[in-house]
């Protein structure tokens, strides 16, 4: 059997029991058969097994679940991807066919299995409903808003540095650069900075506070134009040009959607669980770990595990960038929460 055969028959066993478990929930329903009805808006028929249709919708949920698309993204049915997908999904309903067949799901232990499988899509289903109605695009643009107003705005700098080895040929070259010399060329000629030099010295915008001491230093004052230095850095001498001051940029909204749409998903998964545990009653029957000499200790400022992210800085440069989710998060935020 081919490598790839192995590899289908691998998924297709680490989700059978979710597949059991939906096969025990529509026998529950009465005897109700509506397996021939589109179980979404403009959903396709793209197989049949033993007279079971098989949904595109299916398909594409399968995808999602092994991390090969993401949520929201398509996929085309006419892919390789595609009918490779579907080929598990196949394989998925013949093993769990056969398995309903043979009456595994009355074991005890199967049993148990399901249902437990049955819990975790049921707990999916509500924090996906819970999120659905309150991540939406007036709270994500409510949250932007609100940081736009807290956020206080730095000053950038657009500059362009020349790095020589020595003061000697530092004051060389700011003589050349008085005389009337191109800056560019002459940071392309002289630079000893590699990640600079081929671009004319030019550093982009930045704010001081993300620059070593010496820049921030000897950049606080100047003007627009103002040829700076030489001053010492580490690996040698830099001349600095002043190109532009200006307020630092907040992000877009576009740029801060994805950080901003994983915030208020953390924030109302947290919120969800404190309200259930708080009207449960939880006991644990099992003793507290005993403090072993020499183990790591989790540090004090460690947070709860149902803290959630802090609230994203959104004027701060790369404040889109996800962020890791917080200890015992139960999901990714759904793209299908944001509704426009």
């Amino acid at each position: 059997m081919a490598k790839a055969s192995f590899t289908r028959m691998a998924r297709s066993f680490g989700t059978i029991a979710v597949v059991l478990t939906l096969s025990v929930v529509l026998a529950s329903c009465g005897g109700r058969n509506g397996a021939e009805h589109p179980p979404e808006p403009g959903d396709q028929a793209v197989a049949r097994v033993d007279a079971k249709t098989v949904w595109a919708s299916d398909v594409k949920r399968e995808a999602v679940a092994q991390g090969l698309i993401g949520e929201g993204e398509p996929l085309d049915v006419s892919s390789d991807l595609f009918r490779r997908v579907m080929d598990e999904v196949i394989d998925q309903k013949l093993l769990a066919s056969e398995a309903l067949k043979r009456k595994l799901d009355k074991d005890p232990v199967a049993q148990r299995r399901l249902a437990a499988a049955r819990e975790r899509i049921l707990g999916d289903m509500l924090v996906e409903s819970t999120v659905s109605d309150a991540v939406n695009e007036n709270a994500i643009r409510g949250l932007y808003q609100e940081q736009l107003k807290l956020a206080k705005q730095s000053e950038e700098i657009h500059a362009r540095q020349i790095v020589l080895p020595s003061l000697t040929e530092a004051d060389a070259v700011k003589k050349l650069l008085g005389t009337g010399a191109s800056f560019e060329a002459l940071a392309m000629e002289r630079s000893t900075d590699a990640a600079t030099r081929f671009n004319g010295g030019d550093l982009g915008y930045f704010t001081t506070d993300v620059m070593p001491e010496a820049y921030e230093t000897n950049l606080k004052a100047a003007k627009v134009g103002q040829i700076v230095g030489p001053f010492e850095i580490d690996g040698g001498w830099a001349i600095v040009k002043v190109e532009d001051r200006r307020l630092e940029q907040p992000i877009t909204l576009e740029a801060a959607r994805p950080q901003i749409v994983r915030f208020l998903t953390y924030d109302q998964v947290r919120d969800l669980l404190e309200k259930l545990r708080g009207r449960a009653k939880v006991q644990t029957l099992i003793k507290a770990p005993q403090d072993v000499p020499g183990a790591p200790q989790e540090p004090a400022s460690a947070p709860p595990a149902l803290s959630g992210p802090p609230k994203p800085d959104l004027l701060k440069p790369g404040a889109a960038k996800p962020v890791p989710p917080p200890p015992g998060a139960p999901l990714q935020p759904p793209a299908k929460a944001v509704k426009p």
